[in-house]
C-alpha cells in the first residue's frame, strides 16, 4: 500500500508539474460548456438537466483521455525510466495502480470543476440533482473505462503518437458496438446471443442509462470489470516487453 501510495503521489504531481495539465483542464471545461449550452441545445429543450451535458462525454472523452492515456508508459519506456521502475521493490499491480488511480483522479478534477454548470441549472430551475450525482458517477467510470483501455495501448509501444491512435480506434469500437450498423455485419450469420454479447459491451447504452439517473448494478460492474480486465492485461504487457 505505500509503494501504491508514493507512485500515486509521484505521478498525479508530474501532472502539474507542467502547463499541460492546467490546459487539459481549460480545453475540457471549455469544450464542456459550449457542448452544452451551444451544440447540445439546453436553452431550446426548456428543461433544467444536465441530460445535454452527459451526452458529450463519450464522444468528448474519445479523444480527451487518450491523451492523458499515452503518456503512462510510453513516455517511460521511451526515456528509460521504466528499467529503473522494473528494479524498484515495487508490484506491477502497485505500478499499473498507481499510474492509473493518478491519472483518473486528475480527470476527476477536471470534472469536478464543472460544478458551475450544476450551479447554472438549479439557478435556471429544478433539477434533479440526485440524477446529476449519478451522472457524474457514470461519467466518471466512462473516464476510467476510456483510460484503462489507453494504459494498455501506451505498454504496447514507445511512440505516444501510436499510443494515442490506437487507444482511440479501441475505444470507438466499444462506443459503437451497440450501433445497428456494426450489429448489421453480424446478424446474418450470428447468433442472437452473440448480437446480444456485442451489444452489451458499448459504452453508449450502459452509460445513457446511468447519466439518466438509473443506477443499475450490471452497470456499474460492467465498468469495474472492464477497468479491471484492461489494467491487468497492462500488467501483462509490460511483463512481456520488460526486455525490450
Amino acid at each position: 500500500m505505500n509503494n501504491l501510495g508514493a507512485i500515486f503521489k509521484r505521478e498525479l504531481a508530474s501532472y502539474f508539474a507542467t502547463p499541460l495539465a492546467f490546459i487539459f483542464i481549460v480545453i475540457f471545461l471549455v469544450l464542456s460548456a459550449v457542448f452544452t449550452f451551444y451544440l447540445g441545445g439546453f436553452y431550446e429543450s426548456g428543461q433544467a438537466d444536465l441530460i445535454p451535458f452527459f451526452n458529450f462525454h463519450p464522444w468528448l472523452y474519445l479523444f480527451l483521455v487518450p491523451a492523458v492515456a499515452m503518456r503512462l508508459w510510453a513516455e517511460e519506456r521511451k526515456s528509460g525510466t521504466i528499467e529503473l521502475l522494473m528494479t524498484l521493490p515495487v508490484s506491477r499491480v502497485d505500478m499499473v495502480l498507481g499510474k492509473f488511480l493518478a491519472a483518473w483522479v486528475f480527470i476527476g478534477i477536471a470534472l469536478v470543476l464543472t460544478f458551475p454548470i450544476i450551479i447554472t441549472v438549479n439557478y435556471l430551475g429544478d433539477p434533479d440533482n440526485g440524477a446529476i450525482f449519478t451522472g457524474y458517477l457514470g461519467s466518471w467510470l466512462l473516464a476510467g473505462s476510456y483510460l484503462a483501455i489507453g494504459s494498455c495501448m501506451s505498454a504496447l509501444t514507445k511512440n505516444q503518437v501510436i499510443a494515442f491512435i490506437v487507444s482511440v480506434v479501441a475505444c470507438f469500437i466499444f462506443i459503437v458496438s451497440g450501433f445497428p450498423l456494426l450489429l448489421d455485419l453480424f446478424s446474418g450469420w450470428a447468433p442472437q446471443i452473440l448480437l446480444d454479447a456485442v451489444a452489451s459491451l458499448s459504452f453508449l447504452i450502459r452509460f445513457e442509462a446511468i447519466s439518466k439517473g438509473v443506477l443499475d448494478l450490471r452497470d456499474l460492474l460492467y465498468f469495474i470489470s472492464l477497468m479491471a480486465v484492461w489494467l491487468l492485461a497492462t500488467a501483462i504487457v509490460i511483463d512481456l516487453k520488460k526486455a525490450d
